[in-house]
C-alpha cells in the first residue's frame, strides 16, 4: 500500500469545475455506413421505378426524398453531441 505524501497539498491541484468527457468530431459523411446505405437504397429505388410498370416516377422520387431526409436527420443526430462547430472565423 502506497503512503500519501503529507508535504504537498493535493487540494490545490483540484479544479472546482466538474470534468466532462469530451466528444470528438464524427466521421466525414462519405465514410459512414449510413451514407453508403442511402446511396444503395436510392439506386435500388430508381432502378425499381425504371423496371416496374406499377411503380411510377412521382412515387419513386417521393421515396428518394424521404430516404435523403432520413439520412440528414441521422447525420444531424450523430453530430449534435460533438464539440466541433464549423465557423468562418476561429475567434472564440
Amino acid at each position: 500500500m502506497a503512503t500519501r505524501d503529507t508535504t504537498t497539498d493535493d487540494r490545490r491541484f483540484e479544479t472546482s469545475r466538474p470534468t466532462m468527457a469530451r466528444r470528438e468530431e464524427t466521421k466525414v459523411s462519405f465514410l459512414t455506413t449510413e451514407f453508403w446505405a442511402m446511396v444503395g437504397v436510392i439506386a435500388a429505388l430508381l432502378v425499381a421505378a425504371q423496371q416496374a410498370d406499377n411503380f411510377d416516377a412521382p412515387r419513386a422520387w417521393t421515396l428518394v426524398a424521404a430516404v435523403a431526409i432520413g439520412y440528414m436527420i441521422s447525420r444531424g443526430l450523430a453530430k449534435s453531441g460533438s464539440d466541433h462547430r464549423d465557423r468562418d472565423d476561429d475567434t472564440r
